[in-house]
């Protein structure tokens, strides 16, 4: 096998492995859509209200209210609804989701006329450049099979001056905190998840997915790789989960 064709069979492997990945993930979020909410708020222990509405006000709606904004990875529309129900906000909410379950899920959430729900891949969003005046993803970038060109296509659709804030798991250097979150999150959450959810898989991947995620300041690199200014980050519970913020220049 000459080299170039060796090339060619390594990019076509990658390719389906990431297509594999990709309907893996679709389909188990479309599984779990309807206990989605409850098993988040259990074995968070309601934690993940708080963590959210931190990375909403990161995103500064403030400084537009009458824009709009795209929830990416928006899942059941728990941050598009937090958004629409800001005092003052009178813009609009894209959410935007390849599992179509899991945004009618959360349709009861949302007023349709605020905002607007789309099922979309984050790496091939159907919007134009420079339409949304801030993103928002919340526990879903992990999922995406190419976390470089889904952090490239935001920045596409994003207009200067905008602000991108990711909320995700992150890895606590507290060794007797991480202990005990690795035993819990390890093992006790895939328990407590797939009995609620009666998934068997669904959140055996859940830690698997966060094992496999950058670092913090890896993530950070690849945001200003993909264009960002201004990126920064804080750790939040202890180092469980981190926010990034980076501004389209």
């Amino acid at each position: 096998m000459t080299a170039l064709e060796t090339e060619r069979a390594t990019a076509d492997a990658a390719a389906t492995g990431a297509a594999v990945k990709r309907g893996y993930v679709k389909q188990m979020f479309s599984d779990i859509a309807p206990h989605y909410d409850r098993v988040n708020r259990i074995i968070s222990f309601r934690l993940d209200q708080w963590w959210r509405r931190k990375a909403i006000r990161d995103l500064n709606i403030a400084r537009d209210p009458g824009a709009t904004y795209l929830d990416l990875c928006a899942g059941t529309l728990d941050i598009s609804s937090q958004l629409a129900s800001l005092a003052n906000f009178h813009g609009s909410v894209v959410a935007a989701d390849f599992a179509e379950p899991m945004l009618r899920a959360g349709l009861g959430k949302v007023s349709r006329d605020v905002v607007r729900p789309v099922t979309a891949d984050a790496l091939e969003l159907p919007f134009t450049d420079g339409f949304a005046a801030g993103a928002i993803v919340v526990f879903g970038i992990r999922n995406v099979v190419d976390l470089n060109a889904a952090l490239r296509e935001v920045y596409r659709v994003l207009r200067p001056g905008a602000r991108f804030v990711i909320l995700e798991f992150g890895v606590t250097q507290n060794p007797l905190v991480g202990w005990i979150y690795r035993l819990y999150f390890n093992h006790l959450c895939p328990l407590i998840g797939n009995a609620v959810a009666r998934h068997h898989s669904a959140y055996n991947y859940l830690p698997k997915s966060v094992a496999h995620f950058p670092s913090e300041a890896d993530l950070a690199r690849r945001m200003r790789d993909a264009g960002f200014d201004a990126v920064r980050w804080r750790s939040y519970t202890f180092g469980v989960v981190a926010i990034h913020v980076g501004e389209k220049h």
